[in-house]
């Protein structure tokens, strides 16, 4: 069994290597297979994905995927150095990522970020999950297609200009949402049950996946 996750105080080591991720526009076409550009909040559907059998019996028919979405506001802040994100529909609280060194980031810093540096990643077998800006700003997301023999260098940084959101199909790797500068707010619906499967780059591959912060 693995030990629970410390997403506020990671510990992570210093001199990781970093591992880049391509920066892409969001489209529907480099978005193909990771999910879709959501328009309208209220028109997309979250797909549940019933619970597995056990055994060689299956599960009943209408039985299984009747734990529906839970949905809340996911709150995207930049604190100087250190990203937070807080997710109101599951009751979570996370560092989202550094914009230097992880030991020398510092919540009083004046810099403006211009990376973020990744330490997790997670995906949830039970359902998809959708994102939607209400503050209307430029973000950036990072993902990962479906499959536990997940490496870094298979994640790819997509930039959202702020006018659609994201709907993410169940099973994809990501880390949440990404502001650029300050603090941001989208509307987030996922699957009620909130499994999640995670990914520690820094212990399992001594990296940080890192990113460049585009505004243009």
């Amino acid at each position: 069994m693995s030990k629970e996750i410390d997403y506020l105080n990671p510990a992570l080591p210093r001199n990781l290597r970093r591992v880049a991720m391509p920066v892409v526009d969001a489209t529907s076409a480099t978005l193909n297979g990771y999910g879709m550009l959501v328009d309208d909040p209220h028109a997309c559907q979250v797909e549940i994905v019933q619970w597995p059998a056990a055994g060689s019996r299956p599960i009943d028919p209408g039985t299984g995927d009747e734990a529906g979405t839970t949905e809340g506001t996911f709150v995207s802040e930049w604190r100087g150095d250190i990203l937070y994100g807080r997710n109101e529909a599951v009751g979570g609280n996370y560092v989202l990522a550094y914009a230097r060194e992880p030991d020398d980031a510092r919540e009083d810093s004046a810099t403006v970020p211009e990376r973020m540096l990744i330490w997790h990643a997670n995906y949830h077998p039970d359902g998809g999950q959708l994102f939607f800006p209400l503050d209307r700003r430029p973000f950036h997301v990072p993902l990962a297609l479906p499959g536990d023999d997940i490496t870094p260098e298979k994640f790819v940084c997509f930039r959202f200009d702020g006018r659609q959101g994201l709907y993410i199909h169940p099973n994809i790797w990501h880390e949440g949402v990404f502001t650029l500068d300050g603090t941001q707010r989208f509307f987030d619906k996922q699957g009620a049950v909130h499994a999640r499967v995670s990914v520690e780059f820094a212990s399992e591959f001594g990296c940080l996946l890192e990113a460049a912060i585009t505004r243009d």
